[in-house]
């Protein structure tokens, strides 16, 4: 694996050389542009009853409504159409929506079938959870963005990190699949990518350390983002920073900064292995 600000396995080259600055396609354009969207909000809820408050919290906070919400604002900001909306709260903790979407050219005026199924959808689920003895609650959402076609998913990054709690943000986009241009020749992808991260903005990338391991001969692309600075207060569940010993400040503090760094490189860092 290769890390930093455009770490990579291959070089890579613009689309935009190679193919000029519109492609001329044959038929539909059948590529799949695939966004898959990792949140995690971690929390410090010191007795069993705050974590129990908490996960009800987050669950009145991010249910299936609110998650819909979300999800169709983002159909809107890719110029895409909504066709059907699947969602479920879940007992005792978590939600899931799926929406099935289609390009506004896809869909014939007074109709509302595709006119060509180009197999686009957007799904969330959620699932809060809470470490017993450490005190710390995390919440983590999961969104996949899949379309087909011209759509690109990459513009709406800074609305998906707005619209949730983000201390640590793992994003994978990827291209499948192949087009064709008008003289028959394969095209594996249409529009260029250097890096996740110039999809967002700049005000938010100060907010957080990120890594990029990028494939590029693959079309795989990751970035990993985890937050810079620690207001412990934002951290507390129904507890005030000033009732606490400086003490027991640092070391929530600690705590706090070492799941993170755990759940950011996807190994226990800290934790003895059994």
């Amino acid at each position: 694996m290769f890390y930093g600000r455009y770490a990579e396995c291959m070089s890579p080259f613009s689309w935009e050389t190679l193919m000029g600055d519109k492609l001329k396609l044959y038929g539909f354009n059948n590529l799949t542009k695939s966004l898959s969207f990792n949140i995690y909000d971690v929390c410090y809820a010191k007795t069993a009853r705050e974590q129990r408050d908490y996960i009800a919290y987050i669950d009145g906070q991010y249910n299936s409504e609110r998650l819909t919400n979300i999800l169709t604002t983002l159909t809107d900001m890719i110029g895409a159409k909504v066709l059907n909306i699947a969602s479920q709260d879940y007992e005792p903790q978590g939600a899931s929506v799926a929406v099935l979407i289609a390009e506004d050219s896809m869909i014939p005026a007074g109709e509302t079938q595709l006119a060509h199924l180009d197999k686009s959808h957007v799904t969330v689920h959620t699932y809060p959870e809470f470490h017993p003895e450490t005190s710390l609650a995390t919440f983590r959402v999961d969104i996949d963005v899949a379309t087909c076609g011209e759509i690109t998913p990459l513009s709406t990054l800074d609305y998906l990190i707005d619209s949730f709690d983000s201390d640590i943000i793992s994003l994978d986009y990827r291209v499948r699949g192949f087009t064709r241009d008008v003289n028959g020749q394969k095209l594996f992808m249409d529009h260029d990518v250097k890096s996740i991260q110039d999809y967002i903005a700049p005000e938010t990338l100060r907010r957080y350390d990120a890594v990029d391991i990028n494939v590029y001969e693959a079309n795989i692309y990751h970035t990993k983002m985890m937050v810079k600075d620690i207001d412990l207060q934002n951290y507390l569940f129904k507890t005030d920073v000033y009732e606490l010993p400086p003490r027991t400040r640092l070391e929530i503090m600690d705590n706090l900064r070492r799941e993170m760094i755990e759940i950011f490189s996807g190994r226990n860092v800290f934790s003895a292995r059994k």
